[in-house]
């Protein structure tokens, strides 16, 4: 079963907010950057993928001047603020700080795993994360009101989406959204996480080419609720939300767009 893939039209819900998004060459970055410039919003786009990320940038340029690009490797703290100080030096303010960079790490069993690629995947997955809160805040707590989305993932939530390393490393970063809502909400910062379930994505990708290899596609987000796996833009949409006056109240929070996967003990159906 496919998705609805209409979208309504331009609204105006980010008019002139200025918007900083991670990792956004592909995938559900790409997606946002996509719905946020159609929404208008100031964007400032990061990737390490270089290429990539300046045709994101040129497919999300509605108008000239409303799209800046950098490549950026969040694992880098140095390379972090400067993506912070371009926006700022460029548009004089932040609104809206987008964490989605993230990598999957390598699928190994317990016995296997190795302290590097721990360290990798939570240094791209938290840390990058945690380093643009860091130098983001200061400039929203000054402006009184600010918003920050991480893209999490339903790994964080349970088991069974992912290996130990990226499981672990998207549980850190709910409870650093919520820890550093804490933090902010006092300045009218809100931080708020999305939660996706199975995605196609240039992450996933393996994924869904060793299914297809195997003639399974048809199993690929079988174990959800709504039977599918999901699309970038049905992440995107929730992130917009989150990003919105339209979630004004709303702080602190781990939202799944999984499909109704958290919903279930990974059985559709079977509620007993």
């Amino acid at each position: 079963m496919e998705a609805n893939k209409e979208h309504v039209g331009p609204m105006g819900r980010l008019e002139s907010k200025v918007a900083v998004i991670t990792g956004a060459a592909s995938g559900i970055g790409r997606a946002c950057a996509l719905l946020f410039a159609r929404e208008g919003a100031l964007l400032v786009l990061a990737d390490i993928q270089e290429q990539a990320l300046r045709e994101a940038a040129q497919a999300a340029c509605g108008e000239p001047g409303r799209v800046i690009w950098r490549r950026t490797d969040v694992s880098v703290e140095s390379q972090v603020k400067d993506l912070i100080e371009l926006t700022v030096q460029t548009y004089n303010r932040i609104d809206i700080l987008v964490n989605n960079a993230g990598i999957l790490g390598r699928m190994r069993d317990l016995e296997q795993d190795e302290a590097e690629d721990w360290k990798r995947v939570h240094e791209v997955n938290v840390l990058a994360a945690v380093m643009a809160t860091k130098y983001a805040a200061p400039l929203m707590r000054r402006q009184a009101g600010g918003v920050i989305v991480n893209v999490s993932s339903v790994a964080g939530i349970r088991a069974g989406a992912g290996s130990n390393a990226y499981s672990a490393s998207k549980a850190a970063l709910i409870n650093f959204t919520q820890t550093s809502a804490c933090d902010l909400g006092a300045d009218n910062v809100r931080v708020n996480a999305v939660c996706p379930g199975l995605i196609e994505t240039g992450m996933t990708r393996p994924v869904f080419d060793h299914a297809r290899a195997l003639g399974k596609q048809d199993k690929l987000g079988s174990r959800c609720e709504l039977r599918r796996y999901g699309h970038p833009e049905e992440v995107a949409y929730a992130v917009l939300f989150l990003a919105s006056s339209e979630a004004s109240y709303i702080t602190g929070q781990a939202l799944p767009v999984d499909g109704g996967n958290t919903a279930s003990l990974n059985l559709p159906g079977m509620k007993f």
